[in-house]
């Protein structure tokens, strides 16, 4: 009979048996058909939800992993984007197999001392086998407006990073802002990110503001702005 654990998943001696009682729990809560991914640890787990895709159930473990994966593309693998996939094909890496067979100090020097070799891993089929049960708290806030009508006027800008300031701060609970970030989007598509580091964390609406409007304030003047956003992040 399954387990489900609050560190390890769910231990079941018929994965498949156990997929199918999922699928019917959700089709009866709510009339909604879902794929349910099995595997030896989470990236192949979330893998092969998408094989599972529509409604279906599929295993992808150690034992498969080179048979299913080898000849696909490096977008097959989660975590790897459109961006990320140019970057490997710029070096000759276009093949699951071709990224687990790459040299992950290579890599490291190339891409990252912690990318690199991670790409590397996921080319492999290496991933977390354990649920971590800690909810996901999110370690920053941000709040954008796109405007219909570009801006000209600079205390109109100003106006808007702070309204938008105060937006943040009343939303960060409490999660002290250590640091605050400014994006600006010139017209007609130009966009920038700038940030500071705050003398301490805080929750202090005020401050949150101060430090969003001298960070706007280092942008260059006399270009008209599409878009206008705040961020404010943790320090943990």
């Amino acid at each position: 009979m399954a387990r489900p654990t609050r560190r390890h998943g769910v231990e079941t001696g018929d994965p498949e048996a156990y997929a199918a009682t999922v699928q019917d729990a959700v089709r009866t809560a709510t009339a909604l058909e879902c794929s349910v991914g099995i595997g030896d640890n989470l990236l192949r787990a979330k893998i092969a939800t998408e094989f599972g895709k529509p409604g279906g159930v599929y295993r992808l473990t150690e034992a498969n992993w080179h048979p299913v994966m080898d000849g696909r593309p490096t977008r097959a693998l989660w975590g790897i984007g459109p961006k990320t996939a140019r970057k490997l094909a710029d070096r000759g890496l276009h093949t699951v197999a071709e990224l687990a067979a790459a040299d992950p100090a290579a890599l490291a020097a190339e891409l990252g001392p912690s990318l690199g070799p991670w790409y590397v891993q996921l080319g492999r089929g290496i991933g977390r086998a354990r649920v971590d049960p800690t909810p996901w708290v999110p370690r920053s806030h941000g709040r954008e407006t796109t405007f219909q009508e570009n801006l000209d006027d600079v205390d109109t800008m100003r106006a808007e990073v702070a309204t938008l300031a105060r937006r943040v701060a009343a939303e960060i609970d409490d999660r002290p802002a250590l640091r605050v970030g400014v994006t600006v989007r010139f017209a007609p598509f130009t966009t920038r990110t700038r940030s500071t580091t705050l003398a301490a964390p805080t929750l202090d609406p005020a401050t949150i503001e101060a430090a969003a409007l001298e960070v706007f304030d280092r942008f260059p003047t006399g270009r008209p702005v599409r878009l206008l956003g705040v961020r404010a992040e943790s320090g943990s």
